[in-house]
């Protein structure tokens, strides 16, 4: 057979094919395949990639075989010559044998085209108040917020497909998923844009199954634009549910749709996963979102108060920030008590207040302070002695010291404001009343006072 007759033969079985599977999938799939040698009842064909290799092997082989039995004659074998390497010149192939298993005899293969129905509006199932206005950036979540925005904008058209976020639970990757979603369907309206948690897949695929619709649940996934799969870890030890979201995540991908997956933990550390699906969620950026830092949290709260419209004092702010860390999602909930609670008892929100919620909330692990290191501590950040602390003297910065080492040891201490001021230079419970109501009024207003009271928090964190 000459090298003419054997592409001559190739493009008719490419004829009989196109009128068997969608237009998609035929550029998709079957022109990238390169025909090589016919030799000995065997064609030899060129494809581009090892999972290339694979999908036509699941989806296709049954109609690779009845368009070359047809053609090429019966009996005729499939060796396919896989590129492993592009970078290299000449490009490295494997070749492999196509599946040994049976088929159905030969039959005359229909060609009537397959008529397009128009896909119904499809609801994207986003929360639209998880956007990226509401989500504050910091150090610990720039680099996956950049990458969200740039997947935003050019969906499927960078390299960060997919784009898979993870980070311990609260720290934003729902959220920052959520407004991938939203902004694309700001700018991209006629997309088809899906949010779904990984226990919804798996009931919808469970469902599909016991109701025999299986063909119906994954063709219904192969044509989302945008699909975002939440808590992928939740996959883990479900084969079924594995093998049928492989070749969902292998059609999307190769048609060019952006898939975003969120995860509580990295790729490599998934257990009950497989390994072909964890190779494929490390092919496009791998992103952390990490805890966030004290200045994330504090921004976070105040953006809170401020969109909500609350009064809380500085403070308050600054108790929450220091002492709940874990979680953005935590943070949001002390507010909401706080909330409740002032409402519910019609009482300020104060420091006491916030520290019996918090409490309630989240395991603080603070060790106690006692009020000799409050003091050398403060002392050692004004560079004041305790000599000058206990006197009279009313020098502003001796003054000042003073006032921020009561205040401190009323918010860290079980001590009475007596005690405090018995223990400070002999002073009555009144001054430790005002040195309190002074370091508050400076904490509301004053930038400058509030990083330095933060300073010595954290000296007592050491």
């Amino acid at each position: 057979m000459s090298e003419l007759n054997h592409v001559e033969l190739w493009n008719r079985c490419l004829d009989i094919i196109r009128d068997n599977v969608s237009e998609q999938a035929y550029k998709t799939w079957f022109l990238p395949i390169e025909p090589l040698e016919f030799k000995d009842k065997t064609l030899l064909v060129r494809v581009p990639t090892q999972f290339f290799y694979e999908f036509l092997e699941d989806k296709y082989i049954d109609l690779l075989r009845k368009a070359l039995y047809k053609v090429y004659g019966e009996g005729t074998q499939l060796m396919y010559d896989v590129v492993v390497n592009k970078s290299s010149r000449p490009e490295q192939t494997v070749q492999m044998e196509s599946s040994k298993r049976s088929i159905l005899p030969a039959k005359k293969v229909e060609t009537a085209k397959i008529s397009v129905v128009p896909l119904p509006d499809l609801d994207p199932h986003l929360n639209p108040n998880y956007n990226f206005d509401t989500f504050i950036e910091g150090v610990s979540n720039k680099l996956s917020r950049s990458v969200a925005e740039a997947v935003a904008q050019n969906p499927a058209k960078t390299i960060f497909n997919p784009l898979f976020l993870y980070g311990a639970s609260g720290v934003g990757m729902t959220h920052l998923a959520n407004a991938i979603g939203t902004r694309i369907k700001e700018l991209y309206p006629e997309k088809r844009v899906l949010y779904v948690s990984a226990h919804l897949f798996q009931v919808q695929y469970t469902d599909s199954v016991r109701n025999n619709t299986t063909n119906d649940f994954i063709n219904f996934y192969q044509h989302i634009d945008v699909l975002i799969i939440d808590d992928i870890q939740e996959f883990a030890g479900l084969t079924k549910t594995q093998n049928t979201f492989f070749h969902i995540f292998n059609q999307l991908h190769q048609n060019g749709k952006q898939l975003i997956l969120t995860s509580d933990r990295a790729p490599v550390l998934l257990q009950g996963m497989e390994e072909r699906l964890i190779t494929r969620f490390k092919w496009g950026m791998v992103a952390e979102l990490e805890k966030p830092t004290i200045e994330l949290r504090r921004n976070i709260l105040m953006n809170k108060i401020h969109r909500d419209g609350l009064v809380i004092p500085m403070e308050v702010v600054e108790y929450i920030a220091e002492n709940v860390n874990e979680s953005v999602r935590d943070l949001e909930g002390i507010v909401v008590s706080l909330l409740a609670h002032a409402n519910v008892y019609n009482r300020d929100i104060d420091l006491d207040l916030a520290k019996r919620i918090i409490s309630k909330v989240v395991h603080c692990e603070n060790k106690p302070v006692g009020i000799d290191e409050i003091i050398a501590t403060v002392c050692n950040h004004f560079s004041v002695s305790t000599q000058d602390l206990y006197s009279k003297t009313r020098k502003s910065d001796v003054v000042q010291a003073r006032q921020v080492a009561m205040y401190l040891a009323k918010q860290m201490t079980e001590l009475s404001a007596a005690k405090i001021g018995t223990l400070i230079g002999n002073k009555d419970h009144a001054t430790v009343l005002h040195a309190c109501k002074t370091v508050k009024a400076q904490l509301e207003v004053n930038k400058a006072f509030q990083q330095e009271m933060r300073e010595i928090r954290q000296e007592f964190k050491k």
